[in-house]
């Protein structure tokens, strides 16, 4: 089982910057690979960013070059860097465990419960 705690969302400027955390625990943290979704109001869950357990990273054309994915094992914490916001980035945004294989990014069902971006003047 693996517990996911996201953190950092908040309201900013466009243009502005935030820092999403989310702390992990429980089975071994390192072997999973990590991603970010997003959900805005009436829409569906999408993939942001993702990382491996060897920390190859991976983003949706729409955040390319605006946020970074990182992690930090020794913490069990995955950071989100987001710059250059947009008020279309507004969103819960989510952490989740999963695998990658072939190219893609598997999520399994372990999710934290969101942080809220609100990007608005």
């Amino acid at each position: 089982q693996v517990q996911l705690v996201e953190s950092g969302g908040g309201l900013v400027q466009p243009g502005g910057s935030l820092r999403l955390s989310c702390a992990g625990s429980g089975k071994i943290f390192s072997g999973y690979s990590m991603a970010w979704y997003r959900q805005a109001p009436g829409k569906q869950r999408d993939l942001v960013a993702y990382i491996t357990s060897g920390s190859s990273t991976n983003y949706a054309n729409s955040v390319k070059g605006r946020f970074t994915i990182s992690r930090d094992s020794a913490k069990n914490t995955v950071y989100l860097s987001l710059n250059a916001l947009k008020p279309e980035d507004t969103a819960v945004y989510y952490c989740n465990a999963g695998s990658y294989a072939s190219g893609f990014y598997r999520p399994d069902n372990y999710w934290g419960q969101g942080t809220q971006v609100t990007v608005s003047s």
